[in-house]
């Protein structure tokens, strides 16, 4: 879980707003729109609920119960809200994000005490939803998808997020995977205009961002309008920001093997700004539970996809996500997942395993697998994955490549950044590097970092090669 609190209003603050934010990087942009959309109202920063005028659950419905760790936070803060109430000073409460979306009304019949739910597609409507709480007893629920499109009744944004800033340029699925809740609590896929995203762009390099990672539940996915009026895919849009000034790297998560087109693979091999790291979940290696998954790919599709990126960028770390004990899935087909995580090399992953999602299609199927079977298959899934990692980390030992730095490292004297392949660098020296990229000799390999020390004082080209995925498996 990641604590947001909300932006400072300008001008002396009169209300104080505590965001805490589950799940994917999409939930903390969605936070950060929302603080921004409260800051005109006076709300401005704490990190303390007892001090909390207003506190926003945006929550995430994606591991298993997820809804009961929301009721069991608003359980804290209805103690909380009751003494701050007693005291003569009030607290709204607000649950957002995918939870509010599938659990609607069910979230104030449980916790009367909530004062608004919105979902992902209303957050715009926040303030004049806060403006109808204050005014009415009983609940605001917001959880339709309505017919306009909430970026356009976004304001721009005025604060900075850091080194690193996080772009939504496409959400929704359309994909209907058997075990996924997404499409049905963000919707339809939709595509933000070219215009729109470059703007945005724009302005967040002006505040300070040196990398932006573009987000969307299938962000490959994305087609938006181009400002020519023709359709743009992808890969044009990564040319098109790669042209900002001041922007020195781009990455994009999360996609889908399906939406890795021709021209995407291209644009990794041509795009110096384009960082050396993929994340493409496949989920299975198994074609028996990918088709029941509803996936829409074989696992030769994936392995020719992994082909290709290497080939048009040779030192590309690809990430993946994997589901253990998928309903139905065999011991053959959990030994298909193990060779095709053999067979690709992974330099980082995530793997769960499955969990019922009420009213997913995989939550009706047969054979469910005994939790037992699924505890086993992820371990050994996870015991090959991190084997891969750490292999992938110790390959970098000896390089010399660009560092990112993002800030304080975790103990004093130290300061952290991350390298072309998204992995977290500390060495000895100075905040005052925040932002800059510089060269860094990589000396050691921990399980999930590195550490180095500066190599010159010359900068090392963008698109500087490591070492391919051959020579990383040599290792």
């Amino acid at each position: 879980m990641t604590e947001l609190p909300g932006v400072p209003a300008f001008g002396a603050p009169r209300k104080r707003l505590l965001i805490r934010t589950w799940g994917c990087q999409m939930n903390v942009y969605d936070s950060g729109r929302m603080a921004e959309l409260l800051s005109p109202l006076g709300y401005a920063a704490t990190e303390r609920a007892e001090e909390a005028d207003m506190v926003i659950l945006n929550t995430c419905h994606i591991r298993e119960k997820a809804a009961e760790k929301v009721f069991s936070d608003l359980g804290r803060l209805r103690e909380v809200k009751r003494e701050r109430t007693a005291a003569g000073k009030g607290m709204v409460i607000a649950v957002a994000g995918c939870v509010a979306q599938a659990e609607g009304a069910e979230i104030t019949a449980r916790a009367p005490w909530v004062d608004i739910v919105l979902g992902p597609q209303t957050y715009h409507r926040l303030p004049e939803m806060v403006a109808r709480a204050s005014r009415a007893a009983g609940a605001v629920i917001e959880t339709e998808f309505p017919a306009e499109d909430k970026f356009d009744h976004l304001p721009e944004a005025r604060s900075a997020q850091g080194v690193t800033a996080f772009l939504t340029i496409q959400e929704g699925c359309d994909k209907f995977c058997a075990f996924c809740v997404v499409p049905y609590t963000r919707g339809a896929e939709f595509s933000r205009p070219a215009a729109a995203v470059l703007a945005e762009a724009r302005r967040l390099v002006a505040l300070g961002a040196r990398e932006i990672a573009l987000l969307g539940q299938n962000v490959n996915a994305w087609h938006g309008e181009g400002p020519d009026g023709t359709t743009w895919n992808l890969a044009r849009l990564l040319c098109a920001l790669a042209e900002i000034p001041g922007l020195a790297r781009l990455r994009y998560t999360t996609s889908h093997p399906r939406d890795m087109d021709a021209a995407l693979i291209a644009a990794h091999g041509a795009i110096p700004a384009l960082m050396p790291f993929l994340h493409l979940p496949v989920q299975s290696g198994s074609d028996r539970v990918l088709a029941a998954m509803n996936r829409g790919h074989r696992a030769e599709d994936f392995l020719r996809i992994a082909d290709a990126l290497r080939e048009s960028r040779p030192d590309i770390a690809l990430s993946s996500d994997f589901i253990a004990g998928h309903p139905g899935e065999t011991a053959a087909d959990h030994r298909a997942t193990l060779a095709l995580i053999e067979r690709v090399g992974f330099a980082q992953a995530f793997s769960f395993k499955y969990s019922t999602r009420p009213g997913t299609p995989a939550a009706s199927l047969p054979n469910q697998v005994p939790e037992t079977v699924k505890d086993t298959r992820l371990a050994e899934i996870q015991a090959l994955l991190r084997d891969q990692q750490d292999a992938f980390n110790r390959s970098r030992v000896g390089l010399t490549c660009e560092v990112l730095f993002t800030g304080p490292g975790r103990h004093p004297g130290q300061v952290a950044g991350r390298s072309p392949w998204l992995q977290p660098v500390h060495l000895s020296g100075s905040a005052t590097l925040t932002g800059e990229l510089r060269p860094v000799r990589i000396l050691a390999a921990h399980p999930n970092s590195l550490s180095g020390v500066i190599a010159d004082s010359e900068p090392v080209p963008a698109n500087q090669p490591g070492p391919t995925h051959e020579e990383t498996a040599a290792a």
